[in-house]
């Protein structure tokens, strides 16, 4: 009689432990899956340095193929270079998700700023 209240308890300790990793793995998975893109041309703006920063990213089925610097007022010596270099870290990455360039913080702020308002346009969370 012990024995099998003893084997009815691992069996359902098994039971549990596998619901467990199953929910986990399932969770993890639906966490890094691929985000919901909208595909089309989404304007965004941002406030750069010394002014805003004007977007337009193009959004294809696989994601960001194409960042247009429609407007911005930081010249070259104030980070005007960084809205290029921006678009091609976001272009290279695939992503966002990437650092501001150094010695170009309010520029590189704006460019991020006007990219996440084009992508929440695009319905990117």
């Amino acid at each position: 009689m012990k024995h099998s209240r003893f084997a009815g308890f691992l069996n359902a300790a098994a039971l549990l432990l596998a619901a467990a990793v199953l929910c986990t793995c399932a969770g993890f998975t639906a966490a890094v899956g691929p985000p919901r893109y909208y595909p089309g041309v989404y304007e965004g703006v941002g406030q750069g340095f010394r002014g805003p920063v004007y977007l337009s990213v193009h959004i294809g089925a696989a994601g960001i193929t194409a960042i247009e610097i429609l407007e911005h007022v930081d010249d070259e010596q104030i980070g005007g270079g960084a809205m290029e270099e921006l678009s091609a870290l976001v272009l290279d990455a695939g992503s966002p998700e990437v650092d501001g360039i150094s010695g170009a913080t309010g520029s590189s702020t704006g460019f991020l700023a006007a990219l996440e308002d084009a992508l929440s346009r695009a319905g990117i969370p």
